[in-house]
């Protein structure tokens, strides 16, 4: 195994690093996007908010994954940095398998009761039939996730980001031909459009499976019981459970702000679950920069280089706030033309519109929150960043409930502003705090 994110100009590594994880974070997006923009033009605005309406739930399993196993890529790219290589391949064996059987478990609850679920919610009924024929069956490919995903982590903390880029990218190119198979030559609507994903998951897992198999012979397992080592579990849950547990709580917060945005009509679920499809998108470079600090950081922290670790942020603080202005410039110029091309009406791509460029504005808050997360989590203050996350939750969903009738439907995006900003005031004091102990 080698890896570049310990020598060498520390701008380079992160640019390095992060434009796979970048290009990754687009192609998966490109699932959702596909299958929106199939179903939305194809049969229409009714079935396009069907699916959104399934989102805030889907998430829910899928966040609280891939939160936990940023935790265990963060917990790889120190093990790296000591040189423990033997604990690389057994974090890998205990939690692909671990994972695989619990996500299995937890997919086959979710589909017996998703009808149940989505009338909870308050789905509007005229949505209710797409939304539940959709869920029912992406529900099926979390398992496939739950596995991609560690192995994923553990190729990133290695410092390969490249391998989950070809991954998604088999993957994207399986769904688009699936959704225009199903969708738009089969007509089975948004059925069609959650098989698709389904399938295209499968084909990624068992690409970056044979890609480690074969690339990486040191980490090659054999799938059974005894390949779950307690002390990995253990460490993998140090390490995992607040970034799961934040993952979590945020997206049960997201199935509530999901009932809460409800209540303002079908018209507004399409058009703000749209705008958010976009945003995940546009937000990637973000992100994805912040998980690069991390890995950066993390793989430094383990190596014994703090100053270099300490370096890295603030590399990342420049870089994130030239990215962050760019994505605001971005949507300003570009973000209604593109939630109308999802086959919305005037008025609904009008909703979907303000509420872009509002958030869009604080972009620049979004970003360097972000970073100084990423450096958090890298020398392995999980357990606060994971704390801090349900706390701006709940300042957000206070704020939607709170201002409802000073912002109307447009209360979600302030919200998310509200909350943005007591992140980044809080990450600043932690950083500040965490720098004079160092």
């Amino acid at each position: 195994m080698e890896s570049r994110l310990t020598e060498g100009s520390v701008a380079k590594a992160l640019i390095g690093f992060t434009l796979p994880l970048v290009l990754s974070g687009l192609f998966q997006q490109l699932f959702n996007w596909v299958d929106a923009f199939i179903v939305g033009n194809v049969n229409g605005e009714a079935a396009l908010a069907g699916i959104g309406a399934t989102t805030s739930i889907y998430n829910l399993f899928v966040t609280v994954l891939t939160g936990f196993t940023a935790g265990v890529s963060v917990l790889t790219a120190q093990q790296y940095g000591r040189g423990e290589k033997d604990r690389i391949r057994s974090t890998l064996s205990s939690y692909s398998l671990l994972l695989g059987i619990v996500f299995l478990a937890i997919a086959l609850v979710g589909i017996a009761f998703t009808d149940r679920i989505l009338t909870i919610m308050d789905t509007p009924a005229r949505i209710l039939p797409s939304a539940s024929g959709y869920l029912g069956i992406v529900l099926a490919g979390v398992p496939f996730l739950a596995v991609y995903n560690v192995f994923s982590a553990v190729l990133r903390g290695i410092g390969n980001s490249r391998a989950p880029f070809m991954a998604i990218l088999v993957s994207s190119v399986s769904n688009v031909i699936l959704d225009l198979v199903f969708v738009a030559g089969m007509g089975w609507g948004a059925t069609g459009a959650a098989a698709a994903t389904v399938i295209a998951q499968a084909a990624m897992t068992l690409f970056i499976v044979f890609y480690a198999w074969i690339r990486y012979p040191e980490l090659r397992f054999m799938v059974s019981l005894s390949s779950i080592h307690g002390r990995s579990v253990h460490e993998g849950l140090s390490f995992g459970m607040p970034t799961a547990i934040q993952s979590g709580a945020t997206s049960i917060g997201s199935v509530i702000l999901q009932q809460f945005m409800n209540g303002f009509g079908a018209a507004t679920v399409a058009a703000i679950t749209t705008a958010y499809r976009i945003d995940t998108v546009i937000l990637l470079p973000i992100i994805n920069l912040g998980s690069g600090i991390a890995t950066v950081v993390a793989q430094n922290i383990g190596a014994g280089k703090n100053d270099r670790a300490r370096s890295a942020i603030h590399s990342g603080l420049i870089m994130m706030t030239a990215v962050s202005l760019i994505l605001t410039m971005l949507v300003f110029v570009a973000g209604e033309p593109l939630i109308s091309l999802f086959g919305l009406t005037p008025e609904t791509t009008a909703i979907g519109g303000a509420f872009f460029n509002r958030v869009a504005a604080f972009y620049i808050v979004f970003g360097l929150s972000t970073a100084i997360r990423g450096y958090i989590e890298g020398i392995g203050d999980m357990l606060f960043s994971g704390i801090l996350g349900v706390v701006s939750l709940i300042v957000r969903i206070a704020c939607s409930y709170i201002f409802r009738d000073v912002f109307g439907n447009m209360v979600i995006a302030y919200a998310e502003i509200f909350a943005w900003i007591f992140m980044l005031i809080v990450y600043i004091l932690r950083y500040l705090h965490k720098t004079r102990q160092h």
